[in-house]
């Protein structure tokens, strides 16, 4: 049976992501958004680890709905989420895990989740749903640019943002109708390809500089940041650094270390953010 119903309860008013990214500006700090995998390696495991990311980062995390297809993500993140399903993650497993932490969360929480999951609940249910849980935004990678204006519509009926992708490969005229559909924050792919941690620091500046000719909104950047100096290289144009493959790489060899994996995810955030 759905949990669904149970959790349309007000949960704690939670951070919006304009306010997630005005406080990093106003405070000096760098905005490093952690991706994580939901129920990797257990949903235990994510109720333990978004309260203490929260403390590291103070800004906003990403939370992945885990899907049997991902789009686009590296072997890494690939693999987190399909164990993730094995151990029956869903995503009303996930609503109610971040429902039972959102109080203790010092920052905005997104979920990454597959235009396939929202549209089998209905944009406007997941929406809503979503937000009741405590979630600041949602982030659909896949969806077709035909569908992101009812998106947008299920989103601001749930008071929570828009977050599409923009990848360097689009042109000026698509990348306005992108960020047209979009609120609290644009997602500016730093590299093509897939997820996953590269040596080199990406180029971000002509992706970033184009997104903002077509807005204001903050704009983050993902794919491929995994190190200091990457955060310190994207930070220079765009408004935050979105980091996945790394943390939950870092989670994975705590496990098979014998060592705790949330204390190895926020380690790295720390480090990150202190750069």
């Amino acid at each position: 049976m759905s949990t669904i119903p149970a959790l349309m309860q007000a949960p704690p008013t939670p951070t919006t992501l304009q306010d997630a990214f005005a406080g990093c500006r106003a405070s000096g700090r760098r905005a490093v958004l952690p991706f994580v995998t939901a129920g990797y390696p257990s949903l235990d495991s994510t109720r333990r680890l978004l309260p203490a990311l929260g403390a590291a980062c103070r800004s906003v995390i990403e939370v992945g709905i885990p899907f049997s297809d991902p789009i686009a993500d590296g072997p890494v993140i690939a693999e987190s989420m399909h164990e993730a399903l094995v151990a029956g993650c869903t995503p009303e497993a996930v609503f109610g895990a971040v429902r039972d932490v959102r109080g203790q969360v010092d920052a905005a929480l997104v979920a990454m989740v597959s235009h396939s999951i929202v549209n089998r609940m209905g944009m406007e249910r997941f929406a809503a749903a979503a937000a009741a849980a405590g979630f600041s935004g949602l982030i659909v990678p896949d969806i077709d640019l035909e569908e992101a204006p009812a998106l947008r519509t299920a989103c601001d009926a749930a008071g929570i943002g828009c977050t599409l992708l923009v990848s360097p490969t689009s042109g000026d005229a698509r990348i306005a109708q992108i960020v047209e559909h979009c609120s609290g924050f644009v997602y500016a792919l730093a590299r093509l390809g897939i997820t996953g941690e590269r040596a080199e620091a990406p180029e971000v500046k002509p992706i970033v500089d184009r997104i903002r000719r077509h807005t204001s909104l903050p704009i983050a950047a993902g794919f491929g940041i995994s190190t200091p100096v990457h955060v310190t290289a994207v930070l220079e144009h765009a408004d935050g650094a979105i980091v996945g493959s790394a943390i939950v790489r870092r989670m994975r060899e705590a496990i098979v270390n014998g060592r705790n994996p949330e204390d190895a995810a926020v380690a790295l955030v720390a480090e990150l953010v202190r750069g």
